[in-house]
């Protein structure tokens, strides 16, 4: 599994030389965001294959960022990593806040997927030289509007925040407190304790800070980082009781600290209406989609309940509670399954009670996380085959047991190749994979006998099935 780290202080510096070169061109892909929303979003990273991978925990469920290449990043295998980690943890890898640059990758990626792409998630990105200069009919409200600000003060400048500039910044807020109308409104609040926070890193690292002085008094801030091409603007502030000031900020803002990027990203409105009525007034170049991404597997499209196979001597279909005490004799036969590959009695988590194994069965095919088929011959139970650990790509591995005393007469490979063929051309699989242990005789027999070699490592021998 990927060993994922809290962001701190001494790490800061590995995510901000990722995006610091990102192209995504999206709030979330910044160090700032992460820094701010780290009570919300929960986020934590690791680095796999040359790539960032940020993993967030958000209301309890888990989500990852689309992974950021460095110089010598393999995005594939980064993707690779992360399924294979939601895999062992029998969740979904749900890939968010995808880049439209990304997102069809993704949709090649994987067969069956669940795309949304939410309003209110999407940036506010503008062409940094509309800001800078506001050209052209469409912004003359914005134009006029500066206008009459800097008559009503006609000393007023911008000038670049630095660490020495705290005390201002902190006379800033408290002027800021006295015309904040914070209401019911605890989103507001919250984001408005978060800009405090965040604003004590002015002038440090990459982050990009100035404001607007009217004589010795700071009347407006905004913070903001360069990733890409594209100048990231967290926080925007200023003091009501000047007209005029947000757009005047705005423009200084930008022809101080964009002259080196294409475009200007003020973040998206969070469904508020009022930030949207304002973002837009700026004639925004586009609204930068954030695509959710959660990969489907084939059992949720094409199986609906567990099936009855049959072959020449045998008989599949679902376990049966009357089952029960030959499938716990055949899980717990220690002799046979130290082939077997996965420790059942360890993977409970907790004590092993009669029903236990029977239930974990019936509640995987619930979640449509595996097909355990129970193995009969003339209606007995003699073994299980067990499809399962769908990759979300068209794989999904086979496995099988049989209890000591039917072992030896072919009855493995007759189950084992009723279900991979079920596997293929019922539930639309591209490939079934299977492995056993090298010193795992019989079981290699068997492979071989309806399966094509696949490779080997220390370990296992592997085999596949193919459409």
């Amino acid at each position: 599994m990927l060993d994922f780290l809290e962001i701190n202080d001494k790490n800061e510096q590995i995510l901000r030389e990722y995006y610091k070169n990102c192209s995504y061109g999206l709030c979330e892909y910044s160090l700032g965001t992460k820094l701010m929303w780290c009570g919300t979003l929960h986020p934590t990273w690791t680095e796999v294959a040359g790539c960032l991978v940020i993993r967030n925990r958000i209301n309890g469920k888990i989500v990852h960022d689309y992974p950021v290449a460095g110089p010598e990043g393999d995005e594939d295998a980064a993707l690779t990593a992360i399924e294979n980690d939601c895999i062992e943890q029998g969740i979904v890898p749900v890939i968010s806040v995808v880049p439209k640059c990304r997102i069809t990758e993704l949709l090649a990626r994987y067969p069956y997927v669940k795309v949304s792409d939410i309003r209110t998630w999407r940036d506010y990105v503008y062409n940094s030289e509309d800001l800078r200069n506001f050209a052209g009919r469409r912004y003359s409200g914005q134009r006029n509007h500066i206008k009459k600000f800097y008559e009503a003060c006609p000393h007023a400048e911008f000038r670049k925040l630095t660490a020495e500039d705290l005390p201002l910044i902190q006379q800033f807020w408290e002027d800021y407190d006295r015309e904040f109308a914070k209401g019911d409104n605890s989103m507001a609040v919250q984001e408005l304790q978060i800009a405090k926070r965040m604003l004590r890193r002015a002038g440090t690292g990459d982050f990009r800070c100035g404001g607007i002085f009217d004589g010795d008094r700071l009347i407006s801030l905004s913070l903001a980082e360069k990733c890409g091409n594209t100048l990231i603007v967290h926080i925007e502030k200023a003091l009501y009781s000047y007209a005029g000031v947000y757009p005047a900020t705005v423009q200084a803002f930008a022809r101080a600290y964009g002259e080196d990027v294409k475009y200007i990203n003020r973040e998206d409105d969070a469904a508020n209406k009022g930030l949207r009525t304002s973002k837009l007034q700026y004639g925004p170049a586009f609204l930068a989609p954030k695509y959710r991404v959660e990969p489907q597997n084939e059992l949720l499209s094409h199986v609906h309940e567990i099936p009855v196979l049959t072959t020449e001597r045998l008989t599949l279909d679902a376990i049966r509670e009357e089952d029960i005490p030959a499938y716990n004799r055949l899980v717990l036969d220690q002799e046979r399954n130290r082939w077997w590959g996965y420790d059942d009695v360890a993977g409970l988590g907790g004590p092993v009670e009669e029903r236990s194994f029977f239930d974990v069965a019936r509640r995987d095919f619930e979640n449509r996380g595996a097909v355990n088929f129970a193995i009969r011959m003339n209606g007995e139970f003699i073994g299980e085959a067990v499809l399962y650990r769908f990759n979300y790509r068209g794989d999904a591995e086979l496995g099988c047991r049989i209890l000591p005393e039917y072992a030896g007469h072919g009855y493995g490979t007759e189950a084992f190749s009723a279900v991979a063929d079920w596997g293929l051309y019922a539930v639309q699989l591209n490939r079934v994979v299977a492995k056993c242990f090298h010193e795992n005789a019989a079981s290699y027999k068997m492979l071989s006998a309806c399966m094509r070699p696949a490779g080997k490592d220390e370990t296992f021998c592997y085999f596949e099935k193919k459409v």
